[in-house]
């Protein structure tokens, strides 16, 4: 992928949105990882995703602290096997307010609460299409992270589904944040890139860790 020859930088896709490459090394991939084949086991694991009007995600999905279902949340798994949800780690929240800081700068993360991760495991094929991020109350900024196969990552606008967008190759490692004027932008994943993941990382597929802050009241 030219990674030498064309060095990644990070940059502004959009106002309050930023691309950061290569976030995470090779170490904290694979711990990450780690966790991700943890999380994924039952119950409340790994699951299809169905719209309520009958589609099917492509993506599948796990969650942690707060169980997303199209389109709420509960703490448990309501379409799954009906299991409490994962408990949301201590850790997991400080990596993602330490993205914000680092992306964002260190006013954005302050206060941040992030209590929902929603990590979606893309197959060669798999896709997702143009939404918002808006069954939250809070409008922190949402922190995205690329572990395996890299992917076109669409992010558009405010206002509606299609263009203006512009396309990101997200690969394993980056970082992608996205709040203030961004935060309820759309986006999606048109495509996925197989055969891209690290040779060292043991992952086929891509997984998306997707961090938030519930805002609901009875957020521990």
């Amino acid at each position: 992928m030219d990674t030498g020859l064309f060095p990644r930088g990070r940059a502004r896709v959009a106002p309050g949105a930023v691309h950061v490459p290569d976030w995470l090394d090779g170490a904290r991939q694979r711990e990450l990882l780690r966790a991700c084949r943890e999380w994924a086991r039952p119950p409340a694991g790994l699951r299809t995703v169905r719209t309520p009007g009958g589609g099917v995600m492509t993506a599948r999905q796990v969650c942690l602290g707060w169980h997303w279902y199209p389109y709420a949340y509960a703490r448990t798994a309501p379409d799954g096997d009906g299991a409490p949800v994962k408990p949301f780690p201590d850790w997991l929240g400080e990596l993602g307010r330490r993205a914000v800081s680092d992306a964002l700068g260190p006013a954005q993360a302050e206060g941040a609460a992030y209590d929902i991760a929603l990590i979606n495991f893309y197959e060669g094929d798999a896709r997702m299409g143009m939404h918002r991020d808006a069954d939250e109350r809070s409008t922190a900024p949402v922190v995205s992270l690329s572990l395996g196969d890299a992917c076109v990552f669409r992010f558009g606008n405010t206002r509606t589904r299609t263009r203006p967008y512009t396309d990101v190759e997200l690969r394993s490692g980056d970082l992608f944040v996205f709040g203030g004027a961004s935060r309820l932008a759309c986006h999606g994943v048109p495509r996925v890139l197989p055969g891209t993941a690290p040779a060292g990382l043991g992952l086929t597929g891509r997984l998306n860790v997707t961090l938030r802050v519930s805002g609901f009241p009875d957020a521990a």
